[in-house]
């Protein structure tokens, strides 16, 4: 998939988190911690050094819990592939999980084993990646991994294999096609890049290039990409450069150089004249785009141009969004962004009409918001605020070491595509120093050339995917890249442990490195303190990064919406987003903007949560915020109509997704419409509900369940418990329930016995169809499940579980299948969902019900299934709460579920003394095959013959809408 840069990516993360809400007045004056010192508190330290054979190491020391990421990172994607090899690179990245010479089989066993977290590989237009993060004692074992499929797979690398993830490969491409804007990515690609550009073909390839990819065509995409001197190694966390140096050679130091790698030229084009497309897809509404190409991440030009994107349209006080979704409502959502990668970027302009808006008025009110914007450019406050935005999410982002985006991937992205692990610096001293002259300049160079304007309008799909993604001619000949001067040159400066590392080794490969020294997990102490309106606090104070998390939690979430107007609290959050009594809601994102902070209100089945996420010098402030935001909400009359056509938007959006609406109608199945559980898990409820709400049913609902007799505040970050209650009690101590009575929630109602059966829901050219699956369990969230839990990943619940394996690794039907027991406070359901190529829905269910049926019958857990459960479920204890945000949704589960406060502690004992026959009778008591709900979205003409033949009785129904 295309890559997101750290700027943009952070911007996006800072915008799309928050829900705009409002202030107390005093906090308009608030002065935030200025630009420059925020910059100061990013700040990752680095050692380096060469192997012989071109492997570039870099190594980070953070002590902070006893876990190492190791992330492997190939210059190499989906630009470097010829014409009728589309797909190659991320083809490759699959194969290269199913083995190599003395691992022979897929990596994610021995890696689980471990306990290893956030371990995946991805591929980009720029290059491929593989990560993983271990507990200290096991990084032998990842390095004998990684080192074991860059210098000793093709061995491994068999007819059958890539067979197989062609298949998943084809399917995970079908998946994506088969979403809502599922075509978009060709869109944009093919038509800003012409024919023959490195970057005008997905990444994800063309079906009839991955048909024809040999077995000599993979193997040779190996030799010419994978070796050691076009790769970035570096390991963050719990290790030193000695000790890094040591390992590393003695696991890489043996394998031979590659070829010299090339790379193609890349230019940034602009269109000869605007450019104007129109397609069809199953979306609510009208969304408008204007594109452009623009500079890749290494151009001084890129973070200016990004800047300007978010003033224009990524901030919550977006132009935009106060131009066209706030005081003239014509659409009700826009956003501006950049995406960068190492070559070129895009960069994106795009609206969702109101309902009833002429498609052809928005568009012109659009691009003349734009010329507007590229005529005065953005203010001082606008950056400000923007680059507040961008530190806060960048801070909070790097207090992992690893996984999809912590201090790893910051480093290795830094060192292959800007060749220096420090470019984060040079990003951010760029940040600092935009100024509105130079954004303006930037964005009336890059935009104000043609444009292609793309309207994506509701409809029928006129083509799928089946004939996109590939590239029509092979451009002109690669170049070879130029020597790495700053590998070669800079590297040796960096300090007395950095240098060349000559020495070479042989390492035992007979057999997996032994783990051993393993740290068992130190849960942060929970400490707990009352307000003096008696809402209790429980804090845990962690100081790895200058940010604090806050959540107050409700007893309230979507199971307390009245049955008779589902969406009352999803309406109500989002008219909280729109003002208090005392600020707008441009006031309120404006200041949470200058602050860095993050503010949102979500809900789950159970809870109602309002989430803060400050950074320290401005927590204060942030706090008031976040108290205004959720004791003096305005329910002004009027923004309550344009929340209300949001909405509206929304639940006309899920009744398009496959997936949402097997929940949609899955779950009033399972539990009955009168449970409080018996509802559409999104909360966004039915339109008839929702476009009849008043204001009075909003108050009336904030008032009965958003009261501090009804809260309970968590708190996780760089403070400590006195200090967070003094602010507390300036701000949320003094509140006082109101006189009308507080809510009640209902469990008792009857759940219904169950009626096997297949719902069906017609989805006319699904490439393929969902089918979701499940019963409701006699237990309740706050029992012992550990046990069952097991017995589920062990079925369905992970990437090693029987079904997956079958049906993704074996048959190659599906990208991933997946098993789960619901994390609800009362009556628990377990659900099987499985996305798989329409032709084999019928075959999808009759294995699924075989697989079930033998594991709950004479082939039950095995002990090499119970060894790697437990071991996975014990080991990654300590790389599982490695973050603030961790910790604290540990805080929220003890609480919640009725735990002790050492819970996490004790688990690792109840995993270690599970059995095969007690796992066996805990699945065999709570699943069973007979009595399950089936749902079925696709393509009614194709699947429902094959559904005949299955022995259930079929029903086609609709989605309650």
């Amino acid at each position: 998939m295309p890559r997101l840069s750290r700027l943009a990516a952070a911007l996006a993360l800072s915008t799309a988190l928050v829900a705009a809400g409002p202030a107390l007045a005093k906090s308009k004056a608030a002065q935030p911690a200025p630009v420059a010192e925020l910059v100061k508190a990013v700040d990752i330290p680095w050692q380096a050094f060469t192997l012989d054979n071109g492997l570039r190491v870099i190594v980070h020391e953070d002590r902070k819990a006893p876990v190492v990421a190791v992330s492997v990172w190939y210059r190499v994607g989906s630009k470097h592939e010829p014409k009728g090899k589309t797909g190659f690179a991320h083809l490759f990245e699959h194969l290269m999980f199913n083995g190599s010479e003395n691992a022979p089989g897929d990596f994610f066993e021995p890696l689980q084993q471990v306990g290893a977290t956030d371990f995946n590989g991805t591929t980009s237009m720029d290059r491929t990646n593989y990560f993983e993060t271990v507990p200290t004692g096991a990084l032998d074992r990842a390095l004998f991994l990684e080192s074991d499929r860059m210098g000793h797979l093709l061995g491994a690398v068999t007819q059958d294999k890539l067979d197989n993830q062609r298949g998943v490969v084809q399917n995970e491409k079908r998946q994506g096609d088969n979403n809502p804007f599922g075509l978009l990515r060709y869109e944009i690609f093919e038509n800003l890049f012409p024919t023959g550009h490195p970057y005008h073909h997905s990444t994800i390839g063309s079906m009839a290039d991955l048909d024809s990819a040999s077995l000599d065509d993979v193997k040779r995409w190996f030799t010419d990409h994978y070796g050691p001197n076009n790769a970035v190694l570096v390991l963050a966390g719990d290790i030193d450069v000695a000790t890094a140096k040591a390992k590393v050679t003695e696991w890489f130091g043996d394998i031979a150089q590659g070829p010299a790698v090339t790379a193609p030229p890349v230019s940034v084009p602009t269109l000869p004249a605007p450019l104007a497309r129109e397609v069809r897809d199953l979306i609510p509404t009208t969304r408008l785009y204007r594109m452009w190409a623009i500079p890749g991440l290494n151009d001084p030009e890129a973070v200016p141009l990004q800047m300007a994107a978010t003033v224009l349209g990524g901030l919550s006080s977006s132009r935009l969004d106060n131009a066209m979704v706030r005081k003239d409502p014509v659409a009700v959502a826009v956003a501006a962004y950049a995406q960068t990668f190492e070559d070129a970027g895009i960069l994106i302009v795009q609206a969702d009409v109101k309902e009833g808006v002429d498609p052809a008025l928005v568009g012109q009110k659009l691009d003349a918001e734009i010329a507007r914007f590229l005529e005065t450019g953005p203010t001082a406050d606008e950056l400000q605020r923007a680059a507040a935005s961008y530190l806060g999410g960048t801070i909070a982002g790097l207090e992992s070491v690893g996984g999809f985006g912590g201090k790893a991937v910051t480093l290795a992205e830094g060192a292959l595509y800007s060749n220096d692990p420090d470019h984060y610096r040079t990003e951010l001293d760029r940040l600092a120093k935009t100024t509105p002259e130079q954004a303006a300049a930037v964005a009336r160079k890059w935009m104000a050339r043609p444009a292609f304007s793309l309207t994506y309008t509701p409809g029928e799909r006129t083509e799928g995917g089946e004939n996109r993604g590939g590239a029509v001619t092979a451009g002109k000949a690669a170049a070879a890249v130029a020597p790495d001067r700053y590998w070669n040159a800079a590297l040796g400066d960096v300090g007395p442990d950095t240098g060349a590392a000559g020495a070479t080794a042989i390492a035992d490969r007979s057999q997996l490195p032994a783990v051993s020294g393993l740290t068992a997990l130190d849960f942060p102490a929970i400490e707990r303190t009352t307000l003096r309106n008696g809402i209790e606090v429980v804090f845990a104070r962690r100081t790895a990064v200058p940010t604090v998390q806050v959540a107050v939690s409700f007893d309230a979430g979507y199971a307390a919406d009245p049955h008779d107007a589902l969406g009352t609290q999803s309406l109500m959050l989002s008219l909280m987003d729109e003002g208090t009594t005392s600020l707008d809601s441009i006031a309120f994102a404006e200041a949470k903007e200058r602050l860095g902070a993050q503010i949102d209100g979500t809900a789950n089945a159970d809870e109602t949560i309002f989430s803060l996420f400050a950074l320290k010098p401005n927590l204060s402030a942030s706090l008031g915020l976040l108290a205004d935001y959720i004791r003096h909400p305005a329910f002004d009359a009027q923004e309550l109509e344009r929340v209300r056509a949001q909405q509206l938007n929304r639940l006309k959006a899920e009744l398009n997704n496959p997936n949402a609406i097997a929940s949609r109608v899955l779950r009033p199945a399972l539990y009955g419409a009168d449970h409080p559980y018996g509802i559409p898990p999104s909360g966004l409820g039915n339109a008839k509900a929702v476009a009849a709400a008043t204001r009075d049913q909003l108050v009336a609902f904030h008032s009965a369940w958003i009261r501090p007799d009804n809260a309970r505040i968590f708190v996780v970050g760089d403070t400590t418990l006195a200090e967070v209650r003094r602010q507390l009690d300036a701000t949320l101590g003094q509140w006082k329930p109101p006189a009308a009575p507080k809510g009640e929630k209902h469990f008792d109602i009857a759940i219904p016995a169950p009626q096997p059966r297949i719902l069906l829901v017609d989805r006319p050219k699904s490439p393929q169809s969902v089918i979701m699956a499940g019963k409701v369990l006699a237990a309740k969230g706050s029992d012992s499940l550990e046990v069952l839990r097991a017995a589920n990943d062990i079925f369905g619940g992970d990437f090693l579980s029987r079904f997956n394996m079958n049906l993704r690794e074996t048959k190659g039907w599906s990208y991933g299948v997946r098993s789960a027991v619901s994390a609800d406070k009362d009556r628990l359901t377990w659900v099987v969902v499985a996305p798989v190529q329409t032709d084999r829905t019928g075959d999808s269910i009759r294995e699924f019900r075989s697989d079930l049926q033998t594991f709950l019958g004479d082939k039950g857990v095995t002990a090499a299934e119970l060894e790697r459960t437990v071991n996975g479920s014990v080991r990654e204890l300590p790389g599982s709460f490695e973050t603030s945000g961790d910790v604290l949704g540990g805080l929220r589960s003890i609480v919640k579920f009725d735990r002790p406060d050492n819970y996490y502690e004790t688990i690792a004992a109840k995993y270690e003394a599970m059995s095969m026959p007690a796992v066996d009778a805990v699945a065999r008591e709570a699943l069973s095959v007979d009595d399950l709900v089936y749902v079925v979205v696709g393509d009614a003409s194709i699947v429902k013959p094959q559904l005949d033949g299955l022995g259930l009785n079929v029903e086609t129904v609709a989605p309650a809408n």
